[in-house]
């Protein structure tokens, strides 16, 4: 992105998805791992915002193992374009969707007795076994079996005749934490060592995601692991295993100059009359808010790129447009030129994650929380 009024006039602001990046960054991913780990391709939430049905075929055709996502409804899109891959649901199922596991072949994540008396009756109803994978709690308190009641129902799911057992998983809840991490791990490995459940190459067993991949070291019995975030081109947090793996960010956010207008010392600007402007300033509009992608609390915080340079948003974001304060950059702007909220100018970059710290939050937050009014332009090679 250069700055200049180039592209695509109609858009007032977009993303852009970088599918050629998204590929090579699962190929870097893929030549980091131990020769048989299984690539579980994590596509929730519409695909972290980058879409799902793009990011999914593209990931296909690069060589994903598996899909993983949170509900049937997203699994049924990912169905829609094929049978070639499996999809594991990691999310519950609310009882009126059980039937899809049939009719979508999906896998569900199991927690509970109850669930596969459910899924068992889906199977049977089916006239077809239903695989399942059993979900342990180590430590996450959310969703699976608590660890010390996983050994009963790792057994009864596997004397299920009509569901057919094919992995074991756990969360992680703090991947910055080794101690607590391995305390986790230990827990999980050691229930499906006793159940005889390591070593066999199709039972899927699997606890690492972006931010813990202790199977980098090929001594882990982990034979898969789930990438979300890190294949989207976000680096898990310093000391994690991947921290500095160089992948390529695939989300890029843009949006345009609507105004230019002069103001003068101790105006007031957007909703914040307590705080007025020190100097004679230059001030542009730009046709983004937090109606689009644009974090309210990074007003008086982020930094945005035009021609290349930095320049500071000034004021509280609004719904439908953003202040920035230019007094100290080119006299000749104009509306309709480019700036980069989030992306790439020459030489300068605001990367997600430093926008994430001036919003007070996690890049994939807001990665999800860009509108369905933000068009999202894909990119399929370099320009």
């Amino acid at each position: 992105m250069d700055g200049s009024r180039r592209l695509n006039v109609m858009y007032r602001c977009w993303a852009e998805i970088d599918l050629a990046a998204l590929e090579r960054n699962l190929r870097l991913i893929r030549k980091a791992l131990p020769a048989g780990i299984r690539y579980v391709a994590v596509v929730k939430a519409d695909a972290y915002g980058h879409g799902i049905l793009p990011t999914a075929t593209r990931l296909m055709q690069s060589g994903v193992d598996l899909f993983a996502v949170a509900n049937v409804k997203e699994a049924a899109e990912i169905r829609e374009m094929g049978s070639g891959w499996p999809i594991l649901v990691l999310g519950p199922l609310l009882p009126e969707e059980d039937e899809a596991l049939a009719t979508h072949d999906l896998i569900a994540a199991v927690s509970s007795v109850e669930e596969l008396d459910r899924f068992a009756a889906v199977g049977r109803e089916a006239g077809k076994k239903l695989p399942i994978h059993v979900k342990i709690d180590t430590g996450m308190g959310r969703l699976g079996a608590w660890w010390e009641n996983a050994s009963d129902l790792l057994r009864d799911a596997g004397s299920r005749k009509e569901l057919d057992l094919q992995g074991a998983l756990t969360h992680f809840a703090d991947p910055a934490d080794p101690t607590f991490t391995q305390e986790q791990r230990d827990i999980f490995l050691g229930i499906l060592g006793e159940k005889n459940l390591l070593g066999n190459p199709d039972f899927l067993v699997h606890a690492d995601n972006s931010s813990s991949l202790k199977a980098l070291s090929g001594n882990d019995p982990c034979n898969a692991v789930r990438i979300g975030i890190l294949q989207f081109g976000v680096s898990p947090p310093a000391g994690t295993p991947l921290a500095n793996l160089s992948v390529e960010p695939v989300f890029s956010f843009h949006t345009r100059i609507a105004l230019v207008k002069e103001l003068p010392a101790g105006a007031t600007v957007s909703y914040e009359r307590q705080k007025r402007l020190d100097r004679d300033s230059r001030v542009g509009l730009l046709a983004a808010g937090y109606g689009d992608a644009i974090p309210l609390t990074c007003g008086n915080r982020a930094e945005v790129l035009l021609r290349g340079k930095r320049h500071p948003i000034i004021g509280r974001v609004t719904m439908d447009q953003t202040l920035v304060d230019l007094t100290d950059g080119p006299e000749d702007v104009q509306p309709g030129e480019i700036v980069t909220i989030i992306g790439r100018q020459g030489d300068e970059v605001i990367e997600l994650p430093e926008l994430a710290t001036h919003a007070n939050t996690i890049p994939w937050e807001i990665l999800c929380s860009v509108t369905k009014r933000v068009p999202r332009l894909y990119k399929t090679t370099r320009e």
